[in-house]
């Protein structure tokens, strides 16, 4: 059960950075948080026993340099990115958390990514191809239909998958922590006291949140393999597969784009915020307490309580 728990929850997580003075972003992990901040990121767990956990540790330089600052490029670098080091904040937390006694083995960590892998294959990638290819044969509809039809099967599937996770009750705090974050980074952002009572004052909805990262990926998703044409099915799947890291890229930089307009952006941007009322809960301000440890370890890695530097 832990390993489809913790798969559950890697195939949920994604962030992106935000704009506001020194730029932040984060995500949520097991009873914790996890924060990036302009060289170091900064996660805090809290442990069992009701202290907070807290690991710095510094970013990888690869980003910064080559062509991995080229747009497009850079989106999909950074997703990479952050799946790797999130995956393994996600380990470390669920071992503090639980106990020692409920440490993850390396066998179990790979076999949540393993099905981790097999779920996005096979509800995100295969599911959608069938029933596309079986409605537009079935009422002989154009290649265009085809793509649409995959595209919005592909949402509900996403949707009805976050839905129905969020029911279970560790889940449920995961996404508490995952509003906590939010509500924290909108408070920094807006210069307000870092507080757990001012913080929780504060939305917990973001325009920078992975999730609504994930739908604009559907949906660019749509146009280009739209533009590619059609085929079998087998190269329907592979065409997907090599093409992911560009759909991805182009999300990015839609939301990046997206993220710093106050007009087109935030209109365009708006239907996708509203699954984060799904996948954020209202955090109670021991959660908040927990992500402002790990935004203020994030820019201040010194105060790391477990003399570490690097992941």
């Amino acid at each position: 059960m832990r390993i489809f728990y913790i798969a559950n929850a890697i195939i949920s997580m994604l962030a992106a950075p935000a704009k506001k003075r020194i730029p932040v972003g984060g995500q949520a992990v097991i009873e914790g948080v996890l924060m990036k901040g302009p060289e170091h990121w900064g996660l805090a767990v809290r442990e069992p026993s009701g202290n907070i956990w807290l690991k710095a540790w510094l970013g990888s330089e690869w980003l910064k340099h080559g062509i991995w600052k080229l747009p497009v490029v850079r989106g999909f670098a950074t997703m990479v990115e952050m799946m790797r080091i999130g995956t393994r904040a996600l380990s470390m937390s669920a071992e503090i958390s639980l106990g020692e006694e409920d440490k993850i083995t390396p066998l179990e960590m790979a076999g949540s990514i393993a099905v981790a892998i097999a779920a996005v294959v096979g509800l995100f990638v295969a599911l959608p191809l069938f029933v596309s290819e079986h409605l537009t044969s079935l009422f002989n509809l154009s290649h265009i239909w085809k793509n649409i039809i995959e595209g919005f099967t592909r949402g509900v599937v996403f949707v009805s998958y976050v839905a129905l996770i969020g029911l279970w009750k560790d889940i449920k705090r995961v996404f508490a922590y995952h509003g906590a974050e939010h509500k924290t980074i909108n408070a920094y952002e807006n210069d307000a006291e870092l507080t757990p009572e001012t913080v929780a004052n504060y939305s917990r909805i973001h325009r920078r949140c992975g999730t609504s990262f994930l739908l604009v990926v559907i949906l660019v998703s749509i146009i280009v393999f739209s533009a590619i044409g059609g085929g079998s099915v087998l190269w329907r799947i592979g065409s997907r597969v090599v093409l992911l890291p560009f759909v991805i890229g182009l999300s990015y930089e839609f939301i990046r784009g997206a993220s710093n307009s106050e007009t087109w952006g935030r209109a365009c941007i708006k239907p996708a915020l509203s699954l984060q009322y799904i996948t954020t809960k209202e955090p109670s301000l021991d959660q908040i307490e927990v992500a402002l440890a790990a935004l203020d370890l994030a820019l201040h890695p010194e105060k790391d309580n477990q003399n570490s530097q690097v992941v």
